[in-house]
């Protein structure tokens, strides 16, 4: 996944200036970002605070994290399984 341009803050500050009233297209110009992208930040991150997304993206790297072990755990038990039914 691509990483953003933008930090934490900067998306937020964007945000807030949008809720105050800011043309959303005259902040995107201002900014040089896409229409698309603006309104993913607010269905993602609208109504949150800089430490409430910095939690919220460490608990989507862990939850990506514990994923990709129960993945490698689930691999191991198959092949454990398909080892002891073929004797």
């Amino acid at each position: 996944m691509k990483k953003s341009s933008y930090s934490d803050s900067q998306i937020i500050n964007i945000l807030k200036a949008a809720e105050d009233g800011a043309p959303v297209v005259e902040l995107c110009r201002e900014h040089g970002m896409n229409n698309v992208a603006f309104y993913k930040w607010c269905s993602k991150y609208g109504g949150m605070d800089v430490p409430t997304m910095a939690q919220m993206k460490e608990l989507e790297a862990e939850n990506t994290h514990l994923k990709k072990m129960y993945a490698e755990v689930q691999l191991q038990n198959d092949v454990i399984k398909d080892a002891t039914s073929k004797k």
